[in-house]
């Protein structure tokens, strides 16, 4: 399992951000749900979503104390960005 980290301009022009806020089917498009409800799923994590993208091969940088900014609640539950490979 690679973990690579987004910290050069060059290397970050190949990793995409993801939000548990972006997969939650509970929000609304408004508050930053991105995927359509049919796709997405209840109350998702920053660290689940790295160990779906990890079983799958993907290289998955997670930053735990990062929050997306349109989320009011701060638990944390709700903390963490993950950082995808392309």
């Amino acid at each position: 399992m690679a973990y690579a980290a987004p910290h050069s301009l060059a290397n970050q022009d190949r990793f995409i951000c993801i939000y548990p806020a972006y997969l939650n089917n509970k929000k609304t498009i408004t508050e930053g749900r991105r995927s359509p409800i049919s796709k997405a799923i209840v109350n998702s994590t920053a660290t689940e979503i790295q160990d779906v993208c990890s079983a799958v091969g993907l290289n998955v940088f997670l930053e735990k104390n990062k929050m997306y900014s349109r989320e009011w609640n701060c638990d944390v539950q709700y903390r963490g960005t993950v950082w995808v490979q392309l």
